[in-house]
């Protein structure tokens, strides 16, 4: 059978510059090599100033493509998220806030805890830097190749209330199952009744030693019956949260009105 939509390109030796040029560029159009396309004149005037080999020339063209499409793909996982903004580790000020164990930080940004699917908790109070940790490790597991979902908890237990009221419940839980890592961040903001606490187990429950969950609240465990007033459903999922996990506690102190403070007062001295 005659394969569709064939293409074939004119093939012939002793091309003058230009239309080896042009072949190449068809070439990469062809096979979906946008990088190459856009970087091989380059490429090919450093090789040819460097005296590079064949072999050498054909892996820097190659090498080029795929750290262009890696950088793609992180950029989709990360857009796929859906962070509410952009946090990163490099711009987290770990000297203000001495109550954050900046190599803990930098151990949990090398993914091992996401391949064993355990949890994460950032407590802390206000400004203190839970959403930026959240955030920024969140970045990096979307970096490193992991799905990422971002979500707050109210718009978390929302989005269920409404798929129970439209039967659509078991596919929002499988689809928020399937990520490798959920972040769930404003933990403890707000009182869940009876019906949203429980649907917010049942997503727990179903990423139980499967994936990874990390949230940031700004209550302690001892604090959460305020956001699940049923004691044993409020137990059952601090259990979830902290077993075998890390817990993190980024202190009573804001990092934001510290911050705020300090450029006030240069403000106020230049």
């Amino acid at each position: 059978m005659k394969e569709e939509n064939a293409v074939t390109l004119p093939r012939q030796r002793g091309l003058t510059e230009q239309a080896a040029t042009t072949a190449v560029d068809q070439a990469c159009r062809v096979l979906r090599l946008p990088t190459i396309r856009s970087q091989f004149p380059d490429l090919a005037e450093t090789a040819s100033r460097e005296q590079m080999s064949y072999l050498g020339f054909l892996a820097e063209l190659l090498l080029a493509e795929c750290d262009d499409r890696a950088r793609r793909r992180s950029e989709r996982r990360i857009k796929a998220a859906g962070f509410p903004r952009d946090k990163s580790l490099r711009k987290f000020d770990f000297e203000a806030d001495p109550n954050i164990d900046a190599a803990m930080i930098h151990t949990l940004a090398k993914c091992e805890w996401i391949k064993k699917s355990l949890p994460l908790c950032l407590i802390g109070d206000s400004g203190t830097g839970k959403s930026h940790l959240l955030i920024a490790l969140g970045t990096e597991d979307a970096m490193a190749g992991y799905r990422v979902k971002y979500v707050l908890a109210t718009k978390l237990v929302n989005e269920l209330v409404e798929a129970a009221d439209e039967k659509q419940l078991t596919k929002t839980i499988a689809r928020y199952g399937r990520v490798d890592l959920l972040c769930i961040d404003e933990l403890g903001y707000m009182e869940l009744d009876r019906r949203g606490a429980e649907l917010l187990f049942q997503v727990l429950t179903e990423r139980e030693e499967k994936n990874s969950v990390a949230i940031a609240s700004n209550e302690s465990f001892s604090g959460w019956t305020k956001t699940f007033t049923d004691p044993r459903l409020c137990a059952a999922i601090v259990d979830r949260l902290t077993f075998g996990g890390n817990i993190i506690e980024t202190g009573t102190d804001s990092y934001r009105l510290a911050t705020t403070r300090a450029r006030a007062e240069q403000q106020a001295v230049g």
